[in-house]
């Protein structure tokens, strides 16, 4: 498959808008000026989606990027909205709609929207997968993939039932490496273990690494005075060796400039380095609610009764809290994953405080399970 030759993605998702109240509205002025350096500096990955921006992101690279340059400067990557098909004509319906608002003949990259154990049974019943086989086989796609924000098992799974996918699209960042929420390091090297390369996205956690705490700013500048904590975050993901692209959903012109000036001639991050960020990832965590270490005791010492994944949960309410996601929360996305897969829910908890008595950090975990089925099942309620 062909790899981008430089490891920066520009992604379509947070772009300049006109009136922050409508998503529609986007900046094309400014998105051009954008797209102009971004491509002057030799990047060329182009990422969109169907649904993004109320359904404006793709017209809006079409106009930008593929009415004014050249097919052989840029490569195109959108995606076929699984969680939102009802039929089985749609995938066609939806796939021809793309190519018209992108200008494009043929995607380089297309990818399966987040697969997961629902959006996956999805995909299989209305023949999406079977779809976009096809379309790889006619040339109108050049690298099919799939966009994953699941376990570790469903994704060997997925690749195991579909070796033909030759990309996978993950969620990764320094802060999510060890996560027992996302599982960020396991699911990489899954990919690794099947030889798919990695898409990552959601390097800076939706801005939220962009402006860490103090503490771990002052430790960045320290050893990199003129490193962003937003650079530190992307050559975090750009550093790991199966990883082909990195996606930055970038805003402002600002945020073009500084990407493409650290990741033009990139080099991976040294020992120390990677060190540095994981005393930043420990020095976050250590600002958030409850102070669970992931040591699972509470469910592997003393088995729930409601089959509920305490740490993973109390992992994905501690990173929603701290996070500034400002179209929507992957850790929902996480969490209604792993009630799929057959888990409890936080508001199944009964009490029993069985998992109380083995935890090593005296966490009141049935008292804290309330408060993660406000913040994790509000959508539900």
């Amino acid at each position: 498959m062909r790899k981008p030759e430089k490891k920066l993605g520009f992604g379509f998702m947070r772009l300049p808008v006109l009136d922050e109240n409508d998503k529609t509205s986007i900046d094309m002025a400014q998105v051009e000026q954008m797209v102009d350096l971004f491509l002057e500096k030799g990047f060329t990955y182009c990422d969109t989606a169907w649904m993004y921006h109320n359904f404006a992101s793709e017209s809006a690279v079409g106009k930008s990027v593929s009415d004014r340059y050249p097919r052989e400067k840029f490569t195109i990557a959108s995606k076929m909205p699984d969680m939102m098909l009802r039929s089985e004509e749609e995938p066609a319906e939806i796939f021809e709609k793309q190519k018209a608002k992108l200008h494009v003949d043929y995607f380089d990259y297309y990818l399966m929207h987040d697969m997961n154990n629902v959006n996956y049974e999805k995909a299989k019943k209305f023949g999406a997968i079977d779809f976009v086989r096809k379309k790889k086989e006619s040339g109108e796609i050049r690298c099919l993939g799939f966009s994953c924000h699941d376990t570790p098992e469903f994704l060997d799974r997925v690749l195991e039932e579909n070796p033909y996918f030759e990309f996978v699209q993950l969620q990764i960042n320094y802060l999510d490496w060890e996560s027992e929420g996302v599982q960020a390091r396991k699911c990489y090297e899954v990919c690794v273990r099947h030889g798919k390369p990695v898409v990552v996205m959601e390097p800076v956690k939706g801005g939220t690494l962009a402006d860490p705490p103090q503490p771990v700013k002052e430790l960045m500048t320290e050893m990199h005075p003129d490193w962003s904590p937003a650079s530190w975050a992307i050559r975090f993901a750009a550093s790991l060796e199966n990883v082909m692209v990195v996606l930055s959903g970038m805003s402002t012109l600002e945020q073009v400039e500084d990407n493409t000036a650290f990741m033009e001639h990139f080099e991976p991050l040294g020992q120390a380095e990677l060190d540095l960020l994981r005393k930043a990832a420990e020095m976050i965590r250590a600002t958030v609610a409850i102070p669970c270490t992931g040591c699972r005791y509470c469910v592997e010492a003393s088995h729930c009764p409601k089959d509920i994944l305490i740490p993973n949960y109390f992992n994905l309410f501690n990173t929603k809290k701290i996070a500034t996601w400002d179209m929507f929360s992957p850790e929902t996305e996480y969490y209604e994953n792993y009630l799929a897969q057959g888990y409890g829910k936080a508001s199944d908890c009964i009490r029993c405080h069985s998992c109380e008595k083995v935890c090593p950090q005296h966490i009141r975990i049935s008292e804290w399970m309330r408060e993660v089925a406000k913040e994790m099942e509000e959508e539900e309620a």
